[in-house]
């Protein structure tokens, strides 16, 4: 009975040494240690929230960049974009210049932008041309953590009227009528040199250099929404590991304690069977001295 009982407890940490080198888990299900089990659990659901943050924050940042890139655009440089029609109307100042062939320029610029902010939709989602669908606020989703039992998740949160070009109403920076025209709408091929067209054009002028202060505020604010996604993105992969060792912590188990102790408990098993064999042996040397 003695050696069949130490066989029976050999047999049983052999089978639980087993089952955590197969799983590398030395608390696999609740029964190993209950503590420990619902912890673990519970930071296993905490960093699939953490996934979905990241995922939603890879959206977030193709959809800012995307934006991002289309104000660029529209500001422009010395040949394209907001910057070169602002030259353009400096030059219509000068005295006996042909305006119409200035204008030509003028609409096809008018135009590439427009056709830009259309373009800068990702997902579905355009907040440089936007319609009476459009929702005026967006939250980006940036974090999450969870204190005791009460979740919370961060956002980014950004009002779209700060950088719609256009608008189905006409308010945007671009389509927004001051004065006699909007930028979307100015023309001069019909001014001339006279005192009063002249202020016309300096308004025009006024007006644009305005709408780039504009635009280029937008895509300051845009490029800082983009650094910060950068840097939650990378604190939520760290957030992610860091998680992972802590779970390692409760319930991994150690590969090279528990292989080592499969070998003496193999052995000790082994040994358990002999013992076993030698006691029955015993009782048949015993049995024959009646025969």
């Amino acid at each position: 009975m003695t050696a069949l009982q130490t066989l029976r407890s050999v047999s049983s940490q052999l089978s639980t040494t087993q089952n955590r080198i197969s799983t590398g888990q030395r608390v696999s299900t609740a029964s190993d240690n209950a503590a420990y089990w619902s912890i673990a659990t519970s930071m296993r659901a905490d960093n699939a929230a953490l996934s979905a943050v990241s995922d939603s924050l890879g959206l977030s940042a193709a959809t800012v960049d995307t934006e991002y890139t289309a104000l660029t655009t529209v500001v422009g440089d010395s040949s394209s974009g907001l910057t070169k029609l602002q030259s353009l109307l400096v030059q219509a100042k000068t005295a006996g210049i042909d305006r119409t062939k200035i204008q030509a320029d003028v609409t096809q610029i008018q135009q590439q932008m427009k056709a830009t902010a259309s373009a800068a939709t990702f997902n579905g989602v355009n907040w440089l041309s936007t319609t009476a669908t459009t929702p005026t606020t967006v939250n980006l989703v940036s974090s999450f953590s969870r204190v005791g039992g009460t979740p919370t998740t961060g956002s980014i949160s950004l009002t779209v009227a700060n950088y719609s070009l256009y608008t189905s109403t006409q308010g945007g920076i671009l389509d927004k009528v001051s004065g006699a025209a909007s930028v979307d709408t100015i023309s001069i091929s019909a001014l001339t040199d006279s005192a009063a067209d002249q202020t016309t054009l300096d308004g025009y002028i006024a007006q644009v250099t305005t709408a780039i202060n504009s635009v280029a505020a937008a895509a300051a604010d845009l490029g800082a929404v983009k650094n910060r996604i950068s840097t939650n993105t990378d604190f939520v992969k760290s957030l992610m590991d860091s998680v992972d060792r802590g779970i390692g912590q409760l319930v991994d188990a150690d590969m090279n304690q528990e292989s080592t102790r499969l070998a003496a408990l193999q052995v000790q098993q082994q040994l358990g069977v002999q013992a076993l064999s030698i006691a029955n042996n015993s009782s048949q040397s015993i049995l024959s001295l009646f025969r």
